[in-house]
């Protein structure tokens, strides 16, 4: 689902957990839960571009996880409200939210397609996102040493151009620095790059990088009827 990206967006990871009450309902009540928290969601289309993935069966305490591009935080704010108002929303709990702003990066003067997919409108079938946070001493580097380690990082990162990346920043705003998503059609080859890029220096400036939500993209209808 998707409405118009706003000329200076915040992103917004929203991570669901689903109450086990909810499947001890009828079909009935469940069948018209999910269909408001459809129609409460497409409410807002013209204000939140919306990517649905499910994490039912993949982590623990997780099964909903929404990718929101909106205008403003408020946007977000209220629309979570109407969310939790619905007869799915009651049962379902915010289990981990990251919000951030899209900014230019610091060390890519010209991004390629790979490094801006914040800019597609299709999305591909996994979706890894996580925190991220660099330790104290990576900002103590002079500037051309730290354009040095991350040239090493964006060059090994180029070596698997199937794979797509969105940095949000989220300094001053959330409990990371920022909030690091990749999306691949194949997850070998994205472990191939992780495994690649835990080799280069900037590995030795990471503070936190965890936890980790590989989610699958679905219609938001197939989204809300894998719970149930």
């Amino acid at each position: 689902m998707s409405g118009k990206m706003p000329e200076n967006p915040v992103v917004q990871f929203l991570v669901m957990g689903l109450n086990p009450a909810w499947r001890m309902l009828s079909e009935h009540e469940r069948s018209k839960g999910r269909e408001e928290m459809l129609n409460t969601i497409h409410s807002w289309d013209d204000g939140i571009t919306t990517y649905s993935y499910s994490l039912v069966g993949i982590k623990a305490g997780a099964d909903v996880l929404l990718w929101r591009v909106a205008g403003s935080i408020d946007q977000l704010q209220e629309s979570y409200a109407a969310m939790t108002r619905t007869g799915l929303g009651r049962y379902l709990e915010a289990r981990y939210i990251m919000t951030g702003l899209v900014r230019q990066s610091t060390y890519v003067k010209k991004p390629t397609a790979q490094e801006q997919a914040i800019l597609e409108q299709n999305r591909k079938r996994y979706l890894i996102v996580y925190p991220f946070t660099k330790t104290a001493e990576w900002y103590l580097l002079k500037r051309d040493t730290r354009q040095g380690i991350m040239n090493e990082h964006i060059r090994v990162g180029r070596e698997f151009p199937t794979i797509s990346q969105v940095l949000v920043y989220s300094f001053g705003l959330d409990d990371q620095e920022f909030i690091v998503a990749y999306e691949t059609d194949d997850l070998k080859t994205f472990q191939d790059c992780v495994i690649a890029l835990r080799e280069t220096e900037a590995r030795r400036y990471t503070l936190r990088d965890t936890p980790i939500f590989t989610a699958i993209h679905r219609p938001l209808e197939e989204v809300l009827e894998l719970l149930g």
